[in-house]
């Protein structure tokens, strides 16, 4: 099992905050990875304790969605859905990004359950069959939020602000990314 995010020969490197957009997009790829650590582990680790490699493989992960992934959501709920708002007049348009700012909510409730029994398990303590099965349905339950909200995202709100937004917008988007990295 891989902790860290390996350097992969040829892949592109991770977007600017000169294009936000690809920011997202790129963050929507790390979400993915260390969504996919969580799923893992709870289902090849049940009934015994963590391996060091394992345990430091969700570590890595639950500090993510503890930083990255919070900052992600301020990203887009602080800095392009408002905009968006304030340029978009469709009604579906609107209504994506309720939905969208709909599954931060139950993401955070979800991401708070996991955080929880995987930091039983981290400090050793055995998680019983019904924490197991709750911590599995947990991690299930975000895959798929996050599969449709990825999808949403990526295929319909992320290219309708990459054509209604103009350039000074999608720039000071840019900066509201980089003073949130400081």
């Amino acid at each position: 099992m891989e902790s860290g995010m390996g350097i992969q020969i040829g892949a592109k490197p991770d977007a600017g905050f000169d294009d936000p957009i690809g920011m997202l997009k790129d963050c929507h790829r790390r979400i993915e990875q260390f969504l996919h650590v969580l799923c893992l582990v709870v289902e090849r680790a049940p009934g015994r304790p963590l391996t060091d490699e394992e345990a430091g493989a969700v570590k890595s992960a639950l500090n993510y969605f503890r930083v990255g992934g919070q900052r992600h959501t301020a990203d887009e709920e602080q800095s392009l859905f408002p905009r968006m708002r304030a340029e978009q007049t469709t009604a579906t348009a609107l209504k994506d990004i309720e939905a969208l700012e709909s599954d931060h909510r139950q993401a955070d409730d979800l991401h708070a359950a996991v955080e929880k029994l995987y930091t039983t398990w981290l400090e050793g303590k055995a998680l019983g069959a019904e924490d197991l099965q709750q911590l599995h349905a947990a991690t299930e339950r975000l895959k798929q939020l996050y599969e449709g909200h990825i999808r949403i995202e990526e295929n319909l709100v992320f290219p309708r602000a990459a054509e209604g937004l103009d350039p000074h917008t999608i720039a000071t988007i840019g900066e509201e990314f980089r003073a949130r990295r400081k």
